[in-house]
């Protein structure tokens, strides 16, 4: 039986509410607040639950704030095991005006995390027995983390059979695509950096694709384009996923949505294809929903069927 782990280095409390009118100087009124679990591996844990499935949330955990944050996972009922470390962890702010409609985001960068803490995850995750069929690290890397993390996961895991998942950013994106990871989702942004360029426009999206992969430097690519879909490519194929205009409420949650749908696919033996297809429909669904509230899967089955009869032709 396929299984999943999920590593989130960096969690957080995920705080939203709304008020009238953003003003500076100004004692802004806000509604009620609501509270959710975060952080990017959390997240795409929570969608897997979601969905149906499971999988294990592995995630650094400390202060008053770690202990919010496991109220809430105990509330989603998430299979997990913290790691704890000394600092506390984040919360991260979220604001909706409602005179402009315009979301007003505040993300904090996370506690420092020494050595001993960081290390005692890569060894937890090597130590599993058996190890899990596909690993998802997400999210961005916190203070004290090298930016090689990710590398040595990757290089540690190639004599086993389990499948790394990597969406984070900066260097510590550019080290994992250096390293053959099995799937690398990065934005257009991200994409762009890797291979030093400026920008990609949207005509070289498909030989963009191409170059990379001739590279080797993953089995996978799903490159995110937003409200946009997604490039899908192997080395055998590259293909576009459209994703359905909808009117969004919040992108909160989506990318990490997208992962998500991805990897619930992979597991039920979706095609690798439809699985990609499954991970934008999530991401779609996921800006359907308000704040911080991640993808319902009524919604992400919706308009997984209306892509897939797209996709196919009918």
């Amino acid at each position: 039986m396929k299984s999943i782990l999920t590593l989130t280095l960096n969690p957080c409390i995920d705080i939203s509410s709304h008020v009238e009118e953003v003003l500076q100087q100004e004692k802004m009124r806000c509604s009620k607040l609501q509270y959710d679990p975060g952080g990017g591996g959390i997240n795409v844990s929570r969608v897997i639950k979601e969905l149906g499935g499971s999988s294990l949330a592995v995630y650094c955990s400390g202060g008053p704030t770690g202990k919010l944050l496991e109220e809430l996972l105990e509330r989603d009922s998430l299979e997990r095991k913290t790691i704890s470390i000394k600092g506390w962890i984040r919360q991260n702010s979220t604001f909706l005006e409602d005179k402009s409609n315009q979301q007003f985001r505040f993300g904090m960068p996370g506690p420092r995390l020494a050595e001993s803490e960081w290390q005692e995850c890569l060894d937890y995750v090597l130590n599993l027995e058996p190890i899990p069929s596909y690993i998802v690290i997400s999210g961005a890397l916190p203070p004290g983390v090298p930016t090689t993390f990710i590398s040595q996961l990757a290089n540690q895991l190639k004599d086993t059979h389990a499948r790394l998942i990597v969406d984070t950013s900066g260097e510590a994106l550019q080290q994992a695509a250096n390293n053959k990871v099995y799937l690398l989702k990065p934005n257009l942004r991200e994409f762009a950096k890797i291979l030093n360029r400026k920008q990609i426009n949207d005509h070289e999206l498909e030989a963009c694709c191409k170059e990379f992969m001739e590279k080797g430097l993953c089995e996978v690519l799903i490159l995110s384009l937003g409200e946009k879909g997604a490039v899908f490519a192997t080395s055998d194929e590259i293909k576009r996923i459209v994703a359905p205009k909808v009117k969004a409420k919040s992108k909160i949650g989506a990318g990490d949505s997208m992962v998500g749908g991805i990897i619930f696919g992979l597991v039920n033996d979706y095609r690798l294809f439809d699985s990609a297809i499954l991970g934008v429909a999530a991401g779609t669904a996921a800006v359907l929903t308000d704040g911080t509230e991640l993808c319902r899967k009524d919604n992400v089955l919706k308009i997984y069927r209306e892509m897939k009869r797209e996709s196919d032709g009918r």
